[in-house]
Protein backbone atom coordinates (compact mmCIF):
# COMPACT_ATOMS: atom_id res chain seq x y z
CA UNK A 1 0.00 0.00 0.00
CA UNK A 2 1.27 3.64 -0.80
CA UNK A 3 1.29 6.56 1.85
CA UNK A 4 -2.01 7.47 3.03
CA UNK A 5 -3.15 10.83 3.37
CA UNK A 6 -2.55 12.44 6.65
CA UNK A 7 -6.79 13.29 7.52
CA UNK A 8 -7.41 9.59 7.11
CA UNK A 9 -5.37 9.33 10.52
CA UNK A 10 -6.78 11.71 11.92
CA UNK A 11 -10.03 10.98 11.48
CA UNK A 12 -9.94 7.80 12.83
CA UNK A 13 -8.28 9.19 15.93
CA UNK A 14 -11.36 11.52 16.28
CA UNK A 15 -13.82 8.82 16.19
CA UNK A 16 -11.52 6.58 18.67
CA UNK A 17 -10.67 9.29 21.06
CA UNK A 18 -6.96 9.21 20.64
CA UNK A 19 -4.00 11.33 19.53
CA UNK A 20 -1.30 10.71 16.84
CA UNK A 21 2.75 11.53 17.61
CA UNK A 22 3.95 13.29 14.47
CA UNK A 23 7.78 12.57 14.60
CA UNK A 24 10.29 14.39 12.63
CA UNK A 25 12.89 12.60 10.67
CA UNK A 26 16.22 13.34 9.26
CA UNK A 27 17.85 9.78 8.57
CA UNK A 28 17.18 6.21 8.29
CA UNK A 29 17.90 5.04 11.88
CA UNK A 30 14.98 7.38 13.19
CA UNK A 31 12.60 6.09 10.50
CA UNK A 32 13.31 2.59 11.74
CA UNK A 33 13.14 3.42 15.32
CA UNK A 34 9.51 4.59 14.57
CA UNK A 35 8.63 2.40 12.47
CA UNK A 36 9.87 -0.14 15.08
CA UNK A 37 7.80 1.14 17.62
CA UNK A 38 4.74 1.03 15.38
CA UNK A 39 4.79 -2.29 14.78
CA UNK A 40 5.20 -3.21 17.69
CA UNK A 41 2.39 -1.39 19.18
CA UNK A 42 0.11 -1.58 15.99
CA UNK A 43 -0.24 2.29 15.67
CA UNK A 44 -0.45 4.44 12.43
CA UNK A 45 2.53 6.42 11.48
CA UNK A 46 3.17 10.54 11.13
CA UNK A 47 6.30 10.77 9.81
CA UNK A 48 7.11 14.78 9.33
CA UNK A 49 10.08 16.30 7.68
CA UNK A 50 10.66 20.17 8.00
CA UNK A 51 12.69 22.79 5.30
CA UNK A 52 15.81 21.75 7.09
CA UNK A 53 15.34 17.82 7.36
CA UNK A 54 14.70 18.16 2.87
CA UNK A 55 17.52 19.84 2.60
CA UNK A 56 19.73 17.55 5.11
CA UNK A 57 18.90 14.27 3.09
CA UNK A 58 18.30 15.59 -0.03
CA UNK A 59 14.77 14.82 -1.41
CA UNK A 60 15.45 11.86 -3.15
CA UNK A 61 17.06 10.37 -0.80
CA UNK A 62 14.08 11.26 1.90
CA UNK A 63 11.80 10.03 -0.51
CA UNK A 64 13.05 6.41 -0.61
CA UNK A 65 13.80 5.79 3.34
CA UNK A 66 9.94 6.50 2.96
CA UNK A 67 8.66 4.03 0.21
CA UNK A 68 11.38 1.88 2.70
CA UNK A 69 9.19 2.00 5.25
CA UNK A 70 6.00 1.51 3.61
CA UNK A 71 7.13 -1.43 1.79
CA UNK A 72 8.52 -2.63 5.03
CA UNK A 73 5.57 -2.08 7.29
CA UNK A 74 2.54 -2.18 4.40
CA UNK A 75 0.50 -2.85 7.00
CA UNK A 76 0.78 0.01 8.86
CA UNK A 77 -0.96 3.22 7.70
CA UNK A 78 1.45 6.06 7.08
CA UNK A 79 0.94 9.69 6.07
CA UNK A 80 4.19 11.72 5.12
CA UNK A 81 3.61 15.45 6.49
CA UNK A 82 5.48 18.40 5.30
CA UNK A 83 6.48 20.47 8.95
CA UNK A 84 6.10 24.07 9.07
CA UNK A 85 5.92 24.67 4.84
CA UNK A 86 6.92 28.61 4.58
CA UNK A 87 5.12 29.61 1.77
CA UNK A 88 2.82 27.82 -0.86
CA UNK A 89 5.63 27.26 -3.40
CA UNK A 90 7.39 24.92 -0.24
CA UNK A 91 3.90 22.84 0.46
CA UNK A 92 3.82 22.38 -3.84
CA UNK A 93 7.05 21.07 -4.05
CA UNK A 94 6.57 18.26 -0.76
CA UNK A 95 3.40 17.23 -3.15
CA UNK A 96 5.27 16.88 -5.79
CA UNK A 97 7.92 14.73 -3.79
CA UNK A 98 5.79 12.21 -2.47
CA UNK A 99 4.45 14.15 0.49
CA UNK A 100 0.77 13.15 1.48
CA UNK A 101 -0.39 16.21 4.06
CA UNK A 102 1.92 19.43 4.25
CA UNK A 103 1.78 22.64 6.91
CA UNK A 104 1.39 25.65 5.14
CA UNK A 105 2.41 27.60 8.38
CA UNK A 106 1.26 31.33 7.41
CA UNK A 107 1.34 32.09 11.00
CA UNK A 108 4.92 33.70 9.59
CA UNK A 109 5.74 35.67 6.64
CA UNK A 110 7.46 33.30 3.57
CA UNK A 111 10.67 34.41 5.54
CA UNK A 112 9.89 31.98 8.35
CA UNK A 113 10.79 35.07 10.69
CA UNK A 114 8.07 37.84 10.87
CA UNK A 115 4.75 36.98 12.07
CA UNK A 116 2.25 37.90 9.39
CA UNK A 117 -1.23 39.01 9.73
CA UNK A 118 -4.41 37.26 9.92
CA UNK A 119 -5.35 38.24 6.36
CA UNK A 120 -2.04 37.14 4.80
CA UNK A 121 -2.07 33.62 6.80
CA UNK A 122 -5.48 33.04 5.71
CA UNK A 123 -4.79 33.43 2.05
CA UNK A 124 -2.09 31.70 1.72
CA UNK A 125 -3.35 28.60 3.44
CA UNK A 126 -6.55 28.71 1.32
CA UNK A 127 -4.57 28.77 -1.59
CA UNK A 128 -2.86 25.77 -0.85
CA UNK A 129 -5.87 24.03 0.48
CA UNK A 130 -7.09 24.18 -3.08
CA UNK A 131 -4.23 22.89 -4.25
CA UNK A 132 -3.50 20.11 -1.57
CA UNK A 133 -7.27 19.00 -1.86
CA UNK A 134 -7.23 18.54 -5.47
CA UNK A 135 -5.02 16.06 -5.81
CA UNK A 136 -5.59 14.27 -2.48
CA UNK A 137 -3.09 15.74 -0.04
CA UNK A 138 -4.26 16.76 3.56
CA UNK A 139 -3.26 20.00 4.41
CA UNK A 140 -2.74 21.88 8.31
CA UNK A 141 -2.63 25.70 9.23
CA UNK A 142 -1.44 26.97 12.35
CA UNK A 143 -3.10 30.51 13.91
CA UNK A 144 -1.28 32.21 16.71
CA UNK A 145 2.86 31.69 17.08
CA UNK A 146 4.68 29.30 18.50
CA UNK A 147 6.77 30.70 21.44
CA UNK A 148 6.87 31.09 25.25
CA UNK A 149 4.45 32.66 27.35
CA UNK A 150 7.01 33.27 30.18
CA UNK A 151 9.42 35.22 27.71
CA UNK A 152 7.64 36.21 25.00
CA UNK A 153 10.06 34.46 22.59
CA UNK A 154 10.38 31.60 20.12
CA UNK A 155 12.73 29.31 19.25
CA UNK A 156 13.55 29.01 15.52
CA UNK A 157 13.57 25.39 14.70
CA UNK A 158 15.23 24.49 11.46
CA UNK A 159 15.49 28.02 10.80
CA UNK A 160 11.52 28.87 11.36
CA UNK A 161 10.71 30.86 14.10
CA UNK A 162 9.89 34.49 14.84
CA UNK A 163 12.14 36.79 15.91
CA UNK A 164 12.59 39.14 18.93
CA UNK A 165 9.27 38.94 21.34
CA UNK A 166 5.33 38.94 20.85
CA UNK A 167 2.90 39.77 23.91
CA UNK A 168 0.26 37.02 24.92
CA UNK A 169 -1.98 37.98 22.00
CA UNK A 170 -0.14 36.84 19.23
CA UNK A 171 1.13 33.70 21.50
CA UNK A 172 -2.32 32.14 22.12
CA UNK A 173 -4.90 31.31 19.51
CA UNK A 174 -8.26 32.98 19.93
CA UNK A 175 -10.75 30.99 19.78
CA UNK A 176 -13.26 32.84 17.29
CA UNK A 177 -10.81 34.01 14.59
CA UNK A 178 -10.05 30.01 14.67
CA UNK A 179 -14.05 29.45 13.59
CA UNK A 180 -13.23 31.91 11.26
CA UNK A 181 -10.13 30.76 10.20
CA UNK A 182 -11.02 27.18 9.48
CA UNK A 183 -14.28 28.07 7.67
CA UNK A 184 -12.28 30.02 5.40
CA UNK A 185 -9.75 28.19 4.69
CA UNK A 186 -11.06 24.54 4.94
CA UNK A 187 -8.09 23.26 6.65
CA UNK A 188 -7.78 19.52 7.56
CA UNK A 189 -5.82 20.07 11.11
CA UNK A 190 -5.24 23.32 12.69
CA UNK A 191 -2.22 23.97 15.38
CA UNK A 192 -2.98 26.32 17.87
CA UNK A 193 -0.36 28.95 20.05
CA UNK A 194 -1.15 27.60 23.49
CA UNK A 195 2.52 28.70 25.30
CA UNK A 196 4.73 25.58 23.52
CA UNK A 197 8.11 26.18 21.87
CA UNK A 198 10.27 24.72 19.64
CA UNK A 199 13.57 22.57 21.66
CA UNK A 200 14.77 21.62 25.04
CA UNK A 201 14.16 24.68 26.99
CA UNK A 202 10.78 25.39 26.86
CA UNK A 203 9.96 26.00 30.63
CA UNK A 204 11.99 27.33 33.51
CA UNK A 205 9.85 25.23 35.92
CA UNK A 206 7.38 22.47 35.82
CA UNK A 207 4.94 24.15 33.63
CA UNK A 208 1.21 25.06 34.79
CA UNK A 209 -1.71 27.27 33.48
CA UNK A 210 0.12 30.47 33.51
CA UNK A 211 2.47 29.07 30.65
CA UNK A 212 0.84 26.04 29.27
CA UNK A 213 -2.92 27.01 28.31
CA UNK A 214 -4.36 23.28 27.77
CA UNK A 215 -7.59 25.43 28.77
CA UNK A 216 -7.35 27.30 25.11
CA UNK A 217 -7.16 23.69 23.20
CA UNK A 218 -10.82 23.05 25.21
CA UNK A 219 -11.91 26.49 24.18
CA UNK A 220 -11.04 25.87 20.57
CA UNK A 221 -12.76 22.39 20.99
CA UNK A 222 -16.09 23.84 22.14
CA UNK A 223 -16.48 26.03 19.42
CA UNK A 224 -14.69 23.86 16.33
CA UNK A 225 -16.24 20.38 17.77
CA UNK A 226 -15.07 18.78 14.32
CA UNK A 227 -11.90 20.51 13.60
CA UNK A 228 -8.22 18.13 14.17
CA UNK A 229 -6.04 20.25 16.42
CA UNK A 230 -2.45 19.80 16.67
CA UNK A 231 0.14 20.32 19.29
CA UNK A 232 3.63 21.46 18.14
CA UNK A 233 6.74 21.77 20.10
CA UNK A 234 5.65 19.15 22.68
CA UNK A 235 8.16 16.98 23.56
CA UNK A 236 8.45 15.98 27.54
CA UNK A 237 11.91 16.06 27.88
CA UNK A 238 13.00 13.51 29.98
CA UNK A 239 14.72 14.10 32.80
CA UNK A 240 16.42 11.03 32.16
CA UNK A 241 17.80 11.64 28.91
CA UNK A 242 19.56 14.54 29.75
CA UNK A 243 20.49 13.64 33.11
CA UNK A 244 22.21 10.34 30.85
CA UNK A 245 24.01 13.07 28.47
CA UNK A 246 25.63 14.86 31.25
CA UNK A 247 26.38 12.14 33.51
CA UNK A 248 28.60 11.49 29.42
CA UNK A 249 29.68 15.37 28.99
CA UNK A 250 27.29 16.95 28.18
CA UNK A 251 26.46 20.46 29.72
CA UNK A 252 22.13 21.11 29.24
CA UNK A 253 20.95 22.89 32.25
CA UNK A 254 17.49 22.39 34.14
CA UNK A 255 14.96 22.68 31.88
CA UNK A 256 11.20 21.42 31.54
CA UNK A 257 9.16 20.23 28.64
CA UNK A 258 5.38 19.23 28.25
CA UNK A 259 3.87 17.01 30.63
CA UNK A 260 2.34 14.00 29.29
CA UNK A 261 -0.41 14.14 31.51
CA UNK A 262 -0.96 17.55 30.06
CA UNK A 263 -0.91 16.34 26.35
CA UNK A 264 -3.49 13.98 27.37
CA UNK A 265 -5.84 16.44 28.27
CA UNK A 266 -5.52 18.38 25.34
CA UNK A 267 -6.11 14.87 23.19
CA UNK A 268 -9.34 15.09 25.34
CA UNK A 269 -10.36 18.25 23.99
CA UNK A 270 -9.47 16.94 20.10
CA UNK A 271 -5.99 17.23 20.00
CA UNK A 272 -5.67 14.67 17.47
CA UNK A 273 -1.87 15.36 16.40
CA UNK A 274 1.09 15.91 18.70
CA UNK A 275 4.84 17.01 17.33
CA UNK A 276 7.40 14.80 19.22
CA UNK A 277 11.14 16.17 17.95
CA UNK A 278 13.51 17.39 21.00
CA UNK A 279 12.89 13.92 23.13
CA UNK A 280 13.82 11.88 20.60
CA UNK A 281 17.03 14.00 19.62
CA UNK A 282 17.76 13.93 23.46
CA UNK A 283 17.44 10.11 23.30
CA UNK A 284 19.78 9.36 20.10
CA UNK A 285 22.67 12.17 21.71
CA UNK A 286 22.22 10.19 25.30
CA UNK A 287 23.05 7.04 23.27
CA UNK A 288 25.86 8.42 21.09
CA UNK A 289 27.36 9.79 24.28
CA UNK A 290 26.99 6.81 26.74
CA UNK A 291 28.68 4.40 23.57
CA UNK A 292 31.73 6.67 23.11
CA UNK A 293 32.37 7.17 26.86
CA UNK A 294 32.09 3.34 27.31
CA UNK A 295 34.67 2.61 24.26
CA UNK A 296 36.45 5.14 23.42
CA UNK A 297 38.36 3.31 20.82
CA UNK A 298 35.49 2.00 18.81
CA UNK A 299 34.94 3.83 15.50
CA UNK A 300 32.59 2.03 13.77
CA UNK A 301 29.28 4.08 13.48
CA UNK A 302 27.36 1.48 13.79
CA UNK A 303 28.49 1.44 17.53
CA UNK A 304 26.56 4.60 18.18
CA UNK A 305 23.91 4.42 15.93
CA UNK A 306 22.12 0.89 17.19
CA UNK A 307 21.60 2.09 20.74
CA UNK A 308 20.22 5.58 19.27
CA UNK A 309 17.50 3.23 17.34
CA UNK A 310 16.58 1.46 20.68
CA UNK A 311 16.82 4.59 23.04
CA UNK A 312 14.80 6.35 20.66
CA UNK A 313 12.17 3.32 19.63
CA UNK A 314 11.83 3.52 23.56
CA UNK A 315 10.39 7.14 23.01
CA UNK A 316 7.75 6.49 20.24
CA UNK A 317 6.52 3.20 21.72
CA UNK A 318 5.96 5.28 25.18
CA UNK A 319 3.97 8.00 23.10
CA UNK A 320 2.11 5.36 21.36
CA UNK A 321 1.22 4.04 24.59
CA UNK A 322 0.59 7.12 26.42
CA UNK A 323 -1.39 8.91 23.59
CA UNK A 324 -3.98 5.71 22.85
CA UNK A 325 -3.02 5.61 19.27
CA UNK A 326 -1.25 1.79 19.82
CA UNK A 327 -3.33 -1.11 18.82
CA UNK A 328 -5.27 1.24 15.85
CA UNK A 329 -3.31 0.85 12.83
CA UNK A 330 -5.09 -2.58 11.85
CA UNK A 331 -8.98 -0.75 12.29
CA UNK A 332 -7.86 1.42 9.86
CA UNK A 333 -8.85 0.77 5.92
CA UNK A 334 -6.05 1.95 4.07
CA UNK A 335 -7.19 4.94 1.28
CA UNK A 336 -5.39 6.54 -1.52
CA UNK A 337 -4.90 9.92 -2.50
CA UNK A 338 -7.27 9.58 -5.31
CA UNK A 339 -9.75 8.50 -3.00
CA UNK A 340 -9.65 11.61 -1.03
CA UNK A 341 -9.43 14.02 -3.73
CA UNK A 342 -12.83 12.74 -5.16
CA UNK A 343 -14.00 13.49 -1.25
CA UNK A 344 -13.08 16.78 -1.68
CA UNK A 345 -14.46 17.57 -4.97
CA UNK A 346 -17.73 16.01 -3.44
CA UNK A 347 -17.56 17.97 -0.59
CA UNK A 348 -17.87 15.33 1.73
CA UNK A 349 -14.93 16.07 3.66
CA UNK A 350 -15.89 20.19 4.20
CA UNK A 351 -15.18 21.85 7.70
CA UNK A 352 -18.73 22.37 8.10
CA UNK A 353 -20.09 18.71 7.15
CA UNK A 354 -17.17 16.81 8.48
CA UNK A 355 -18.01 13.43 8.34
CA UNK A 356 -16.78 9.74 9.56
CA UNK A 357 -15.06 8.50 6.14
CA UNK A 358 -13.07 5.59 7.89
CA UNK A 359 -14.29 2.22 9.41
Amino acid sequence: MALVPMRLLLDHAAENGYGIPAFNVNNMEQIISIMQAADETNSPVILQASRGARSYAGENFLRHLVLGAVETYPHIPIAMHQDHGNSPATCYSAIRNGFTSVMMDGSLEADAKTPASFEYNVNVTAEVVKVAHSVGASVEGELGCLGSLETGQGEAEDGHGFEGKLDHSQLLTDPEEAVEFVNKTQVDALAVAIGTSHGAYKFTRKPTGEVLAISRIEEIHRLLPNTHLVMHGSSSVPQEWIDMINEFGGAIPETYGVPVEEIQKGIKSGVRKVNIDTDNRLAITAAFREAAAKDPKNFDPRHFLKPSIKYMKQICADRYQQFWTAGNASKIKQLTLDDYAAKYAKGELNATSRTSVTV
